[in-house]
């Protein structure tokens, strides 16, 4: 979807979804009362766990308990092959999990390569409400699961484990982004009191090296929340969103005075700044934000085409094709 249109189809939806602005703009004051609840997720599957959190925010529930419901209904669907339960294995054939949380208050919970446990979004608010940390991982996330009453599950279905078979008969022991054109799922939610929170869950890219964890348990690469500005999360790539901090660059342009929209453009050419510099090749990699500010409005963008985000309001829904850098 060309720039053009996409903002013509947000425009024309301005009675129920959020305006954004043309970008270069600067953050004015919307006359109109924020469309309270509204929630935002990356990908196709935003589509029903936006609609779980509107559901759940109309009557009464906290951004933050609509939203970590909402992602729960990826964990635990084994189709999902990008989060929970059938997420593809690493390059020795396990599966691992990583996930964080954060509300508008600052608190933030944090898990990553936790093996066994479906719903890591639940465990990663286990952290952050339970335990004077903010992040656990591996068997030390795995045992606090037990203690808290997690049940283990086996994390692999048949389907995952033919395809894992079938990538190790190429020899090929690279790991892949993006295998079904979608990975995370991040999630931001305002609540009928304006209050916003997140929260980001995945098993990671395919095949990847054992231990390896990305940016979506990260606080500040992967999602950041910030109950006076805006929330971002991030999907795609996670070395190249740590690189930059991406989520918590996205809210601090936001801070600066820029519109979700704009926000999200910055952080991606930033990252494509970078890949130029290096000489690093672009081919594979896909990177995509998603934004909400505080006055409600939202904004996407990636790196290239192909990332779809699902944007919920109690006045209606809309999958968007995000606008992207690179033709």
């Amino acid at each position: 979807m060309k720039r053009i249109d996409f903002l013509k189809l947000m425009g024309a939806g301005a009675a129920s979804l959020p305006v954004l602005q043309a970008e270069g703009s600067l953050l004015t004051q919307d006359p109109r009362p924020v469309n309270k609840p509204i929630s935002i997720a990356t990908w196709r599957f935003g589509e029903k766990t936006t609609a779980k959190a509107i559901a759940m925010m109309e009557q009464g529930a906290s951004a933050l308990d609509a939203t970590e419901a909402a992602v729960k209904l990826c964990e635990a669907d084994p189709n999902e092959r990008s989060v929970g339960m059938g997420g593809r294995p690493d390059r020795d054939g396990v599966v691992t999990l990583d996930a964080c949380c954060m509300d508008h208050m600052g608190n933030i919970g944090s898990v990553a390569a936790v093996e066994d446990i479906v719903h890591v979004s639940s465990l990663a608010r286990a952290v952050m409400e339970q335990t004077p940390h903010v992040m656990l991982v591996g068997e030390g996330a795995r045992a606090f699961a037990i203690e808290m009453g997690f049940p283990l599950e086996n994390l692999l279905v048949e389907a995952s484990i033919k395809d894992w078979e079938s990538w190790k008969a190429e020899n090929q022991y690279q790991p892949i982004v993006n295998v079904e054109n979608h990975d995370t799922i991040g999630q931001l939610s305002m609540d009928a009191n304006g209050h916003l929170a997140g929260m980001c869950t995945t098993s990671g890219m395919a095949y990847k090296m054992r231990g390896r964890v990305g940016d979506s348990p990260i606080i500040g690469a992967g999602l950041y929340v910030d109950g006076d500005v805006g929330a971002a999360t991030a999907t795609g790539h996670g070395e190249e969103v740590i690189r930059v901090v991406g989520s918590y660059r996205v809210v601090s342009e936001m801070e600066r005075g820029h519109s979700p929209q704009v926000a999200c453009e910055k952080a991606v050419k930033k990252i494509h700044q970078l890949f130029v510099k290096r000489g690093a090749d672009l081919k594979h990699t896909q990177i995509g934000f998603i934004a909400m500010d505080v006055q409600g409005r939202v904004g996407g963008y990636s790196l290239q085409k192909g990332f779809q985000y699902a944007v919920h309001s109690s006045n209606g829904s809309t999958l968007i094709d995000a606008p992207y850098l690179l033709s």
